[in-house]
């Protein structure tokens, strides 16, 4: 099994995906998503 991390982004992804490897590793999903302020009060 081989995964790819590491410099992958949304733009590059598919090209990564055409050299058949098993997984891929995409931080950009989660480095761009805003954060949200949540809080449980009882």
């Amino acid at each position: 099994m081989v995964e790819v991390s590491g410099g992958v982004t949304l733009e590059n992804v598919e090209a990564i995906a055409r050299t058949g490897v098993d997984r891929i590793s995409v931080g950009a999903l989660t480095h761009s998503a805003k954060a949200l302020d949540v809080s449980l009060e009882m």
